[in-house]
Protein backbone atom coordinates (compact mmCIF):
# COMPACT_ATOMS: atom_id res chain seq x y z
CA UNK A 1 0.00 0.00 0.00
CA UNK A 2 2.98 2.31 0.98
CA UNK A 3 4.49 1.61 -2.27
CA UNK A 4 1.59 2.28 -4.55
CA UNK A 5 0.87 5.38 -2.80
CA UNK A 6 4.60 6.84 -3.13
CA UNK A 7 4.69 8.35 -6.91
CA UNK A 8 1.18 9.59 -6.41
CA UNK A 9 2.70 11.44 -3.37
CA UNK A 10 5.87 12.58 -4.65
CA UNK A 11 4.47 13.50 -7.86
CA UNK A 12 1.90 15.87 -5.77
CA UNK A 13 4.55 17.41 -4.32
CA UNK A 14 6.43 18.11 -7.32
CA UNK A 15 3.38 19.37 -9.32
CA UNK A 16 2.61 21.76 -6.10
CA UNK A 17 6.28 23.32 -6.32
CA UNK A 18 5.17 23.90 -10.23
CA UNK A 19 1.80 25.35 -8.91
CA UNK A 20 3.03 27.76 -6.38
CA UNK A 21 5.81 28.77 -8.27
CA UNK A 22 3.70 29.79 -11.24
CA UNK A 23 1.09 31.25 -8.66
CA UNK A 24 3.29 33.37 -6.70
CA UNK A 25 5.83 34.24 -9.46
CA UNK A 26 2.93 35.65 -11.57
CA UNK A 27 -0.22 36.27 -10.38
CA UNK A 28 0.38 38.42 -7.31
CA UNK A 29 -2.63 40.22 -7.70
CA UNK A 30 -6.22 40.50 -9.49
CA UNK A 31 -6.06 42.09 -13.11
CA UNK A 32 -9.81 41.44 -14.55
CA UNK A 33 -13.09 41.98 -13.80
CA UNK A 34 -13.58 38.54 -12.36
CA UNK A 35 -10.69 38.21 -10.60
CA UNK A 36 -11.51 41.37 -8.83
CA UNK A 37 -14.97 40.30 -8.00
CA UNK A 38 -14.26 37.18 -6.18
CA UNK A 39 -11.18 38.90 -4.35
CA UNK A 40 -13.38 41.74 -2.99
CA UNK A 41 -16.44 39.34 -2.42
CA UNK A 42 -13.90 36.74 -0.47
CA UNK A 43 -12.47 39.82 1.69
CA UNK A 44 -16.24 40.57 2.61
CA UNK A 45 -16.76 37.03 4.03
CA UNK A 46 -13.33 37.08 5.41
CA UNK A 47 -14.49 40.10 7.74
CA UNK A 48 -18.04 38.65 8.82
CA UNK A 49 -20.07 40.48 5.92
CA UNK A 50 -21.53 37.56 4.41
CA UNK A 51 -22.30 37.31 0.65
CA UNK A 52 -23.44 41.29 0.15
CA UNK A 53 -21.98 43.27 -3.16
CA UNK A 54 -21.32 47.01 -2.79
CA UNK A 55 -21.30 48.05 -6.51
CA UNK A 56 -22.94 46.69 -9.53
CA UNK A 57 -20.11 45.25 -12.39
CA UNK A 58 -23.45 44.33 -14.71
CA UNK A 59 -27.33 45.09 -14.92
CA UNK A 60 -28.35 41.70 -15.12
CA UNK A 61 -30.87 40.89 -12.19
CA UNK A 62 -30.32 44.61 -11.19
CA UNK A 63 -31.52 45.10 -7.13
CA UNK A 64 -33.41 47.92 -6.22
CA UNK A 65 -30.34 49.50 -4.33
CA UNK A 66 -26.99 48.88 -2.58
CA UNK A 67 -25.27 46.85 -0.75
CA UNK A 68 -27.44 44.38 -2.53
CA UNK A 69 -26.92 40.22 -2.34
CA UNK A 70 -23.98 38.95 -3.92
CA UNK A 71 -23.12 36.98 -6.58
CA UNK A 72 -26.46 37.12 -9.14
CA UNK A 73 -23.91 36.23 -12.20
CA UNK A 74 -21.16 34.32 -11.13
CA UNK A 75 -21.54 31.28 -8.37
CA UNK A 76 -20.08 31.54 -4.90
CA UNK A 77 -17.79 29.25 -4.14
CA UNK A 78 -14.68 29.99 -5.46
CA UNK A 79 -14.80 33.38 -2.95
CA UNK A 80 -15.46 30.66 -0.60
CA UNK A 81 -12.57 29.49 -1.40
CA UNK A 82 -10.38 32.44 -1.24
CA UNK A 83 -11.87 33.09 2.20
CA UNK A 84 -11.09 30.05 3.76
CA UNK A 85 -7.34 30.92 3.01
CA UNK A 86 -7.49 34.57 4.31
CA UNK A 87 -9.07 32.70 7.15
CA UNK A 88 -6.57 30.27 7.35
CA UNK A 89 -3.85 32.65 7.59
CA UNK A 90 -5.65 35.90 9.47
CA UNK A 91 -5.03 37.65 6.77
CA UNK A 92 -8.46 38.96 5.09
CA UNK A 93 -7.96 40.88 2.16
CA UNK A 94 -4.58 39.61 1.53
CA UNK A 95 -4.32 37.71 -2.15
CA UNK A 96 -1.18 35.42 -1.70
CA UNK A 97 -3.46 33.97 1.44
CA UNK A 98 -6.64 33.92 -0.62
CA UNK A 99 -4.28 32.07 -3.19
CA UNK A 100 -2.96 28.98 -1.05
CA UNK A 101 -6.28 26.80 -1.89
CA UNK A 102 -6.00 27.07 -5.70
CA UNK A 103 -2.30 26.59 -5.27
CA UNK A 104 -3.75 23.14 -3.74
CA UNK A 105 -6.61 22.62 -6.42
CA UNK A 106 -3.90 23.01 -9.52
CA UNK A 107 -1.67 20.55 -8.10
CA UNK A 108 -4.94 18.40 -7.67
CA UNK A 109 -6.00 18.01 -10.91
CA UNK A 110 -2.63 17.65 -12.12
CA UNK A 111 -2.76 14.10 -9.88
CA UNK A 112 -6.15 13.63 -11.39
CA UNK A 113 -4.27 13.28 -14.80
CA UNK A 114 -1.72 11.07 -13.53
CA UNK A 115 -4.19 8.63 -12.03
CA UNK A 116 -6.13 8.66 -14.90
CA UNK A 117 -3.33 8.08 -17.60
CA UNK A 118 -2.35 5.03 -15.20
CA UNK A 119 -6.05 3.92 -15.23
CA UNK A 120 -6.47 4.09 -18.67
CA UNK A 121 -3.40 1.65 -19.09
CA UNK A 122 -0.58 4.21 -18.84
CA UNK A 123 2.86 3.39 -16.98
CA UNK A 124 4.05 5.97 -14.11
CA UNK A 125 5.92 7.64 -16.70
CA UNK A 126 3.06 8.61 -18.88
CA UNK A 127 1.51 9.51 -16.02
CA UNK A 128 4.16 11.47 -14.86
CA UNK A 129 4.21 13.45 -18.31
CA UNK A 130 0.13 13.90 -18.63
CA UNK A 131 0.51 14.97 -14.69
CA UNK A 132 3.20 17.59 -15.32
CA UNK A 133 1.21 19.38 -17.92
CA UNK A 134 -1.65 19.72 -16.57
CA UNK A 135 0.34 21.14 -13.28
CA UNK A 136 2.52 23.52 -16.27
CA UNK A 137 -1.17 24.73 -17.61
CA UNK A 138 -0.14 25.76 -21.09
CA UNK A 139 -2.42 28.71 -21.48
CA UNK A 140 -4.03 28.18 -17.71
CA UNK A 141 -0.69 28.31 -16.67
CA UNK A 142 -1.64 32.52 -15.37
CA UNK A 143 -4.79 31.02 -13.96
CA UNK A 144 -4.11 28.19 -11.90
CA UNK A 145 -3.00 30.75 -9.61
CA UNK A 146 -6.00 33.94 -10.18
CA UNK A 147 -8.65 33.84 -7.81
CA UNK A 148 -11.26 32.76 -10.30
CA UNK A 149 -13.04 29.06 -11.31
CA UNK A 150 -10.10 28.08 -13.25
CA UNK A 151 -8.35 25.45 -10.86
CA UNK A 152 -11.33 24.96 -8.51
CA UNK A 153 -13.39 23.71 -11.67
CA UNK A 154 -10.30 21.76 -13.06
CA UNK A 155 -9.98 19.87 -10.36
CA UNK A 156 -14.09 19.19 -9.05
CA UNK A 157 -15.44 18.79 -12.81
CA UNK A 158 -12.42 16.05 -13.60
CA UNK A 159 -13.11 14.24 -10.27
CA UNK A 160 -16.55 14.44 -11.17
CA UNK A 161 -15.96 12.72 -14.18
CA UNK A 162 -13.47 10.45 -12.78
CA UNK A 163 -16.00 9.41 -9.84
CA UNK A 164 -18.78 8.92 -12.64
CA UNK A 165 -16.19 6.76 -14.82
CA UNK A 166 -15.79 4.31 -11.30
CA UNK A 167 -19.46 4.40 -10.63
CA UNK A 168 -19.44 2.65 -13.84
CA UNK A 169 -16.39 0.67 -13.91
CA UNK A 170 -16.37 -1.53 -10.70
CA UNK A 171 -19.25 -4.31 -10.02
CA UNK A 172 -19.05 -3.69 -6.11
CA UNK A 173 -19.50 -0.18 -4.33
CA UNK A 174 -20.81 1.75 -7.12
CA UNK A 175 -23.73 3.91 -4.96
CA UNK A 176 -21.19 5.29 -3.12
CA UNK A 177 -19.35 6.68 -6.15
CA UNK A 178 -22.70 7.97 -7.70
CA UNK A 179 -23.16 9.83 -4.20
CA UNK A 180 -19.67 11.26 -4.35
CA UNK A 181 -20.49 12.03 -7.88
CA UNK A 182 -23.74 13.61 -7.42
CA UNK A 183 -21.79 15.90 -4.47
CA UNK A 184 -18.99 17.01 -6.75
CA UNK A 185 -21.69 18.02 -9.34
CA UNK A 186 -23.15 20.61 -6.73
CA UNK A 187 -19.84 21.73 -6.21
CA UNK A 188 -18.79 22.40 -9.61
CA UNK A 189 -22.55 24.33 -9.96
CA UNK A 190 -21.26 26.03 -7.10
CA UNK A 191 -17.95 27.20 -8.91
CA UNK A 192 -19.52 27.65 -12.41
CA UNK A 193 -22.87 28.41 -13.51
CA UNK A 194 -22.39 25.82 -16.43
CA UNK A 195 -20.90 23.36 -13.81
CA UNK A 196 -24.77 21.62 -13.85
CA UNK A 197 -24.09 20.29 -16.80
CA UNK A 198 -21.86 17.80 -14.82
CA UNK A 199 -25.15 17.41 -13.13
CA UNK A 200 -27.16 16.68 -16.35
CA UNK A 201 -23.89 14.66 -17.64
CA UNK A 202 -24.34 12.57 -14.41
CA UNK A 203 -28.05 11.75 -14.89
CA UNK A 204 -27.21 11.09 -18.50
CA UNK A 205 -24.90 8.97 -17.97
CA UNK A 206 -26.68 6.85 -15.06
CA UNK A 207 -29.50 6.57 -17.52
CA UNK A 208 -27.53 5.67 -20.72
CA UNK A 209 -25.31 3.03 -18.31
CA UNK A 210 -28.99 0.95 -17.34
CA UNK A 211 -30.10 0.61 -21.16
CA UNK A 212 -31.08 -2.96 -22.65
CA UNK A 213 -28.85 -4.49 -24.91
CA UNK A 214 -31.44 -3.34 -27.42
CA UNK A 215 -30.73 0.09 -26.15
CA UNK A 216 -33.61 0.76 -24.06
CA UNK A 217 -33.50 1.99 -20.83
CA UNK A 218 -34.79 -0.11 -18.11
CA UNK A 219 -36.94 2.02 -15.29
CA UNK A 220 -36.37 -0.41 -13.08
CA UNK A 221 -33.97 -0.34 -9.66
CA UNK A 222 -31.43 -0.47 -12.05
CA UNK A 223 -31.84 3.06 -13.61
CA UNK A 224 -33.83 4.63 -10.53
CA UNK A 225 -31.00 4.05 -8.01
CA UNK A 226 -28.10 5.60 -9.69
CA UNK A 227 -30.40 8.55 -10.74
CA UNK A 228 -31.66 9.12 -7.28
CA UNK A 229 -28.71 8.53 -5.63
CA UNK A 230 -27.18 11.34 -8.15
CA UNK A 231 -29.60 13.96 -7.79
CA UNK A 232 -30.43 13.39 -4.60
CA UNK A 233 -26.84 13.60 -3.29
CA UNK A 234 -26.63 16.93 -5.23
CA UNK A 235 -29.09 18.30 -4.34
CA UNK A 236 -28.63 18.47 -0.67
CA UNK A 237 -25.10 20.04 -1.06
CA UNK A 238 -26.96 22.67 -3.07
CA UNK A 239 -29.66 23.29 -0.93
CA UNK A 240 -28.04 26.11 1.33
CA UNK A 241 -27.57 27.76 -1.58
CA UNK A 242 -31.04 27.49 -3.15
CA UNK A 243 -32.51 28.62 0.47
CA UNK A 244 -29.93 31.42 0.89
CA UNK A 245 -31.01 32.79 -3.11
CA UNK A 246 -35.30 32.07 -2.20
CA UNK A 247 -34.67 34.38 0.61
CA UNK A 248 -32.39 37.30 -1.17
CA UNK A 249 -33.52 37.00 -4.75
CA UNK A 250 -36.93 35.20 -4.68
CA UNK A 251 -35.73 32.37 -6.91
CA UNK A 252 -33.50 29.34 -6.90
CA UNK A 253 -31.02 31.06 -9.38
CA UNK A 254 -30.58 34.32 -10.65
CA UNK A 255 -31.95 34.15 -14.45
CA UNK A 256 -30.80 37.41 -16.02
CA UNK A 257 -27.79 35.71 -17.17
CA UNK A 258 -29.95 33.64 -19.48
CA UNK A 259 -30.39 37.22 -21.49
CA UNK A 260 -27.36 36.08 -22.92
CA UNK A 261 -29.13 33.21 -25.47
CA UNK A 262 -30.50 36.49 -27.33
CA UNK A 263 -28.65 39.62 -27.22
CA UNK A 264 -26.33 40.00 -30.16
CA UNK A 265 -23.96 42.18 -28.99
CA UNK A 266 -21.74 41.51 -25.58
CA UNK A 267 -22.49 44.91 -24.09
CA UNK A 268 -26.09 44.21 -24.24
CA UNK A 269 -25.16 42.50 -21.09
CA UNK A 270 -24.58 45.98 -19.65
CA UNK A 271 -28.13 47.47 -20.71
CA UNK A 272 -29.72 49.20 -17.67
CA UNK A 273 -33.45 49.43 -19.18
CA UNK A 274 -34.29 45.52 -19.73
CA UNK A 275 -34.72 45.38 -23.76
CA UNK A 276 -38.24 44.61 -25.05
CA UNK A 277 -39.78 41.79 -25.64
CA UNK A 278 -38.47 39.88 -28.75
CA UNK A 279 -41.87 40.18 -30.87
CA UNK A 280 -40.42 39.26 -34.32
CA UNK A 281 -36.89 37.82 -36.10
CA UNK A 282 -36.05 40.06 -38.97
CA UNK A 283 -33.63 39.01 -41.06
CA UNK A 284 -30.92 41.34 -39.68
CA UNK A 285 -31.40 39.90 -36.44
CA UNK A 286 -31.50 36.24 -37.85
CA UNK A 287 -27.91 36.91 -39.68
CA UNK A 288 -26.07 38.18 -36.68
CA UNK A 289 -27.31 35.25 -34.53
CA UNK A 290 -26.29 33.80 -37.68
CA UNK A 291 -23.01 35.50 -37.73
CA UNK A 292 -22.29 35.49 -33.50
CA UNK A 293 -21.88 32.03 -33.48
CA UNK A 294 -20.14 31.42 -36.53
CA UNK A 295 -17.50 33.52 -34.90
CA UNK A 296 -18.29 31.50 -31.31
CA UNK A 297 -17.24 28.29 -33.62
CA UNK A 298 -13.98 29.62 -35.00
CA UNK A 299 -13.26 30.30 -31.68
CA UNK A 300 -14.28 27.38 -30.22
CA UNK A 301 -11.96 24.98 -32.31
CA UNK A 302 -9.06 28.16 -31.81
CA UNK A 303 -9.78 26.91 -28.13
CA UNK A 304 -9.60 23.66 -28.39
CA UNK A 305 -6.31 23.17 -30.47
CA UNK A 306 -4.57 26.11 -28.56
CA UNK A 307 -6.15 26.00 -25.09
CA UNK A 308 -7.60 22.06 -24.29
CA UNK A 309 -4.31 20.95 -26.66
CA UNK A 310 -1.11 23.05 -26.75
CA UNK A 311 -1.43 23.05 -30.04
CA UNK A 312 0.67 20.13 -30.95
CA UNK A 313 -1.06 17.72 -28.52
CA UNK A 314 -4.13 17.99 -30.17
CA UNK A 315 -4.04 15.57 -33.05
CA UNK A 316 -3.04 12.97 -30.55
CA UNK A 317 -5.70 13.77 -27.66
CA UNK A 318 -8.14 12.94 -30.53
CA UNK A 319 -6.28 9.59 -30.97
CA UNK A 320 -6.07 9.05 -27.40
CA UNK A 321 -10.14 9.27 -27.07
CA UNK A 322 -10.25 7.33 -30.05
CA UNK A 323 -8.56 4.33 -28.68
CA UNK A 324 -10.19 4.14 -25.40
CA UNK A 325 -13.43 5.49 -26.43
CA UNK A 326 -15.28 3.21 -24.87
CA UNK A 327 -13.62 2.96 -21.52
CA UNK A 328 -16.09 3.75 -18.80
CA UNK A 329 -14.01 5.99 -17.91
CA UNK A 330 -14.43 8.19 -20.52
CA UNK A 331 -18.31 7.88 -20.98
CA UNK A 332 -19.11 10.96 -19.20
CA UNK A 333 -16.15 12.78 -20.44
CA UNK A 334 -17.21 12.39 -23.77
CA UNK A 335 -21.05 13.66 -23.26
CA UNK A 336 -19.91 16.69 -20.95
CA UNK A 337 -16.97 17.72 -23.06
CA UNK A 338 -19.36 18.05 -26.17
CA UNK A 339 -22.18 19.68 -24.17
CA UNK A 340 -19.99 22.30 -23.11
CA UNK A 341 -18.47 23.48 -26.67
CA UNK A 342 -22.16 23.29 -27.68
CA UNK A 343 -23.30 25.42 -25.01
CA UNK A 344 -20.63 27.78 -25.15
CA UNK A 345 -21.07 28.12 -29.16
CA UNK A 346 -24.64 27.81 -29.72
CA UNK A 347 -26.23 29.12 -26.72
CA UNK A 348 -24.22 31.46 -25.51
CA UNK A 349 -21.64 32.41 -28.33
CA UNK A 350 -21.14 36.09 -26.56
CA UNK A 351 -19.94 34.71 -22.86
CA UNK A 352 -18.41 31.78 -24.54
CA UNK A 353 -15.86 33.74 -26.84
CA UNK A 354 -15.48 36.23 -23.92
CA UNK A 355 -13.72 33.93 -21.95
CA UNK A 356 -16.53 31.47 -21.11
CA UNK A 357 -15.19 28.47 -23.02
CA UNK A 358 -11.97 29.03 -21.74
CA UNK A 359 -13.27 29.11 -18.30
CA UNK A 360 -15.37 26.00 -18.92
CA UNK A 361 -12.86 23.94 -20.24
CA UNK A 362 -10.55 23.89 -17.55
CA UNK A 363 -12.86 20.99 -16.53
CA UNK A 364 -11.90 18.97 -18.92
CA UNK A 365 -8.07 20.01 -19.32
CA UNK A 366 -6.50 17.07 -16.70
CA UNK A 367 -8.61 14.44 -19.12
CA UNK A 368 -7.17 15.74 -22.35
CA UNK A 369 -3.52 16.19 -21.21
CA UNK A 370 -4.25 12.07 -20.60
CA UNK A 371 -5.20 11.74 -23.53
CA UNK A 372 -2.42 13.52 -25.27
CA UNK A 373 0.15 11.65 -23.70
CA UNK A 374 -1.52 8.34 -24.61
CA UNK A 375 -2.55 9.28 -27.78
CA UNK A 376 1.12 10.37 -28.32
CA UNK A 377 2.60 7.00 -27.36
CA UNK A 378 -0.03 4.99 -29.85
CA UNK A 379 0.96 7.26 -33.11
CA UNK A 380 4.96 6.46 -31.44
CA UNK A 381 3.56 2.83 -31.81
CA UNK A 382 2.39 3.10 -34.80
CA UNK A 383 5.11 4.73 -36.55
CA UNK A 384 7.78 2.63 -34.66
CA UNK A 385 6.07 -0.17 -36.22
CA UNK A 386 6.66 0.70 -39.89
CA UNK A 387 10.16 2.01 -39.27
CA UNK A 388 12.83 -0.34 -38.56
CA UNK A 389 15.32 2.15 -36.98
CA UNK A 390 13.01 3.38 -34.55
CA UNK A 391 13.17 1.60 -30.98
CA UNK A 392 9.21 1.99 -29.75
CA UNK A 393 10.40 2.25 -26.27
CA UNK A 394 13.27 5.17 -26.56
CA UNK A 395 11.25 6.52 -29.05
CA UNK A 396 8.33 6.94 -26.66
CA UNK A 397 10.41 8.60 -24.10
CA UNK A 398 11.71 11.08 -26.92
CA UNK A 399 8.60 12.35 -27.98
CA UNK A 400 7.06 12.43 -24.17
CA UNK A 401 9.74 14.51 -22.85
CA UNK A 402 9.57 16.40 -25.78
CA UNK A 403 5.95 16.96 -25.62
CA UNK A 404 6.31 17.83 -21.47
CA UNK A 405 9.09 20.65 -22.49
CA UNK A 406 6.96 22.06 -25.04
CA UNK A 407 4.20 22.32 -22.89
CA UNK A 408 6.33 23.41 -20.13
CA UNK A 409 7.78 26.25 -22.65
CA UNK A 410 4.17 27.23 -23.58
CA UNK A 411 3.08 27.95 -19.80
CA UNK A 412 6.31 29.49 -18.56
CA UNK A 413 6.12 32.32 -22.41
CA UNK A 414 2.22 32.52 -21.34
CA UNK A 415 2.88 32.91 -17.51
CA UNK A 416 5.19 34.96 -17.42
CA UNK A 417 3.78 37.63 -20.71
CA UNK A 418 1.03 38.13 -18.37
CA UNK A 419 3.27 38.94 -15.53
CA UNK A 420 1.09 42.41 -14.27
CA UNK A 421 3.71 45.22 -13.92
CA UNK A 422 2.98 48.09 -11.85
CA UNK A 423 0.48 50.55 -14.48
CA UNK A 424 1.63 54.53 -13.58
CA UNK A 425 -1.35 55.28 -15.45
CA UNK A 426 -3.66 53.21 -13.05
CA UNK A 427 -1.95 54.17 -9.93
CA UNK A 428 -1.92 57.96 -11.02
CA UNK A 429 -6.11 57.55 -11.57
CA UNK A 430 -6.71 56.12 -8.56
CA UNK A 431 -4.35 58.62 -6.88
CA UNK A 432 -5.89 61.40 -8.41
CA UNK A 433 -9.69 59.76 -7.42
CA UNK A 434 -8.42 58.95 -3.73
CA UNK A 435 -7.95 63.08 -3.25
CA UNK A 436 -10.86 63.88 -4.96
CA UNK A 437 -13.80 61.92 -3.95
CA UNK A 438 -15.35 62.18 -0.12
CA UNK A 439 -15.14 58.93 2.13
CA UNK A 440 -18.24 57.04 1.21
CA UNK A 441 -18.72 57.99 -2.70
CA UNK A 442 -20.20 56.07 -5.17
CA UNK A 443 -18.99 56.07 -8.40
CA UNK A 444 -19.93 55.22 -11.50
CA UNK A 445 -16.83 53.73 -13.43
CA UNK A 446 -16.12 51.32 -16.30
CA UNK A 447 -14.81 48.69 -14.00
CA UNK A 448 -16.67 49.17 -10.11
CA UNK A 449 -14.99 45.90 -9.23
CA UNK A 450 -11.05 47.16 -9.36
CA UNK A 451 -12.28 50.62 -7.88
CA UNK A 452 -13.57 48.57 -5.34
CA UNK A 453 -10.82 46.67 -4.66
CA UNK A 454 -8.13 49.75 -4.67
CA UNK A 455 -10.47 52.47 -3.12
CA UNK A 456 -12.54 50.28 -1.04
CA UNK A 457 -15.41 52.82 -2.91
CA UNK A 458 -19.26 51.52 -4.17
CA UNK A 459 -20.60 52.51 -7.20
CA UNK A 460 -22.08 50.71 -10.65
CA UNK A 461 -20.66 50.04 -14.06
CA UNK A 462 -21.32 52.57 -17.03
CA UNK A 463 -24.24 51.05 -19.18
CA UNK A 464 -24.42 50.30 -22.61
CA UNK A 465 -27.75 53.38 -23.11
CA UNK A 466 -27.15 57.01 -24.10
CA UNK A 467 -25.85 59.39 -21.06
CA UNK A 468 -29.50 60.10 -20.47
CA UNK A 469 -30.17 57.58 -18.94
CA UNK A 470 -27.64 58.37 -16.10
CA UNK A 471 -29.81 60.25 -13.56
CA UNK A 472 -31.99 57.45 -13.22
CA UNK A 473 -29.15 54.87 -12.33
CA UNK A 474 -28.02 57.99 -10.05
CA UNK A 475 -31.01 58.45 -8.20
CA UNK A 476 -31.77 54.59 -8.05
CA UNK A 477 -28.37 53.88 -6.37
CA UNK A 478 -27.14 56.80 -5.29
CA UNK A 479 -24.24 57.43 -7.38
CA UNK A 480 -22.57 60.70 -7.07
CA UNK A 481 -19.81 61.21 -9.27
CA UNK A 482 -18.66 59.68 -12.92
CA UNK A 483 -15.54 58.87 -13.96
CA UNK A 484 -14.50 58.58 -17.76
CA UNK A 485 -11.36 56.96 -18.73
CA UNK A 486 -9.19 56.99 -22.15
CA UNK A 487 -11.11 59.88 -23.22
CA UNK A 488 -9.11 61.03 -26.43
CA UNK A 489 -8.72 64.37 -28.56
CA UNK A 490 -11.70 63.93 -30.55
CA UNK A 491 -13.90 63.46 -26.89
CA UNK A 492 -14.07 59.71 -27.26
CA UNK A 493 -14.31 57.78 -24.63
CA UNK A 494 -12.48 54.84 -24.75
CA UNK A 495 -13.69 53.16 -22.07
CA UNK A 496 -17.38 52.98 -22.43
CA UNK A 497 -19.68 51.28 -24.77
CA UNK A 498 -20.76 52.91 -28.40
CA UNK A 499 -24.29 53.89 -27.10
CA UNK A 500 -22.60 56.09 -24.10
CA UNK A 501 -20.75 58.48 -26.12
CA UNK A 502 -21.14 62.08 -25.91
CA UNK A 503 -19.27 65.53 -25.73
CA UNK A 504 -17.33 65.29 -22.76
CA UNK A 505 -16.36 69.20 -23.64
CA UNK A 506 -20.16 69.78 -23.26
CA UNK A 507 -21.47 67.34 -20.96
CA UNK A 508 -25.48 67.53 -20.07
CA UNK A 509 -26.37 69.80 -17.51
CA UNK A 510 -26.47 67.38 -14.90
CA UNK A 511 -23.32 66.84 -14.80
CA UNK A 512 -20.74 69.10 -13.86
CA UNK A 513 -17.23 68.98 -14.52
CA UNK A 514 -14.84 68.28 -11.78
CA UNK A 515 -10.25 69.31 -11.71
CA UNK A 516 -8.69 65.86 -11.08
CA UNK A 517 -5.01 65.48 -10.42
CA UNK A 518 -4.59 62.59 -12.78
CA UNK A 519 -3.56 61.06 -16.21
CA UNK A 520 -4.55 63.67 -18.76
CA UNK A 521 -7.36 61.18 -20.15
CA UNK A 522 -9.54 60.88 -17.17
CA UNK A 523 -12.61 62.89 -16.70
CA UNK A 524 -14.48 63.34 -13.13
CA UNK A 525 -18.53 64.57 -12.95
CA UNK A 526 -20.38 65.27 -10.06
CA UNK A 527 -24.16 63.85 -10.74
CA UNK A 528 -26.28 67.26 -10.01
CA UNK A 529 -30.06 66.91 -9.77
CA UNK A 530 -31.94 69.35 -11.89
Amino acid sequence: MAGRMRAPLLFFLVALLVTGSLARGVVTRPTYTDAFYHVNAASRLAQGDGFVDDYLWNYLDAPDDLPAPSHRYWMPLTSMLAALGMAAFGAPGNYAAAQAPFILLAAGAGLVSFHLTRRLGGNTRSATIAGMLTAFGGFFAPRWGAIDTFAPYALIASLALLGLGESLSRQRGRARYWILTGCLAALGHLTRPEGLLLLLTALCTALMSSASPGGRPRFRREALEPLALVFISYLLLMLPWYLRNLAALAGVLPLGGLRGVWISDYNDLFLFTPPPPLTSLSAEYIWRMIEVRWAAALHGVATFIAVEGLIALAPFMLIGWWRHRQHPLLRGFTILAIAIHLVMIVVFPLQGSRGGLFHAVAGLFPFWMALGVLGLNDAVDWAAARRRAWQAEEARLVFSVAALALGAGISLVVALSSRPSDDPQQTSLYAGLRAALPVGARVMINEPARLYYYLGLAGVSIPNESIAVVPLIAKRYDIDFLVLEHVDAQSRIGGAPAAFQFDVNSPPSFLRALAIEARGDVRLFQIVSN
